[in-house]
């Protein structure tokens, strides 16, 4: 019997920030934390996962300790190619004002996503990735250009109900 194929999450850098960093004394901050260890312990086996070098860009930043974490669990996920499409939609996302021009990284997460038609962008980056009128944009663009935009939600969002 052929087991049906797992739904494919691209995994964003803040998620695996939000996995190995010390604990938080903030109250939001550690509940995300709490949320994407759960998330990680008990939903992941549910999914093929993914990043992109963008991804592994990102987390080579900062504290040397924290990098080696990152980059500990990273490093046992399929990795994306950035693609020349995947660029061109992150320029022309940021060129609509989907985007600021600052979160460049952010608009090639949500194109990497697309090109390579995941299931699921998974964040925690609400300001300029999980964000409403962000979905909104982007799904139109990519739409108009002949592509789903992935769902982009946070580890509480992709919950227990598959």
């Amino acid at each position: 019997m052929i087991e049906p194929s797992k739904p494919k999450v691209y995994i964003e850098t803040s998620l695996v920030s939000y996995l190995v960093a010390r604990r938080s004394r903030d109250l939001i901050v550690a509940a995300r934390q709490q949320l994407t260890i759960d998330w990680w312990e008990n939903q992941r086996d549910k999914f093929e996962l993914f990043i992109s070098e963008t991804v592994l860009e990102e987390a080579r930043r900062g504290d040397t300790d924290e990098i080696t974490k990152r980059l500990n669990i990273l490093n046992t996920l399929s990795l994306l190619d950035v693609t020349d499409d995947a660029l061109w939609l992150a320029n022309e996302l940021i060129k609509r004002g989907a985007l600021p021009t600052k979160a460049v990284f952010d608009a090639v997460h949500i194109s990497v996503a697309t090109i390579h038609k995941m299931d699921y962008l998974l964040t925690w980056n609400c300001k300029h990735i999980a964000n409403g009128h962000v979905r909104k944009m982007a799904g139109r663009f990519f739409r108009a250009a002949g592509y789903e935009l992935a769902v982009i939600c946070t580890p509480e969002e992709l919950g227990e109900d598959l």
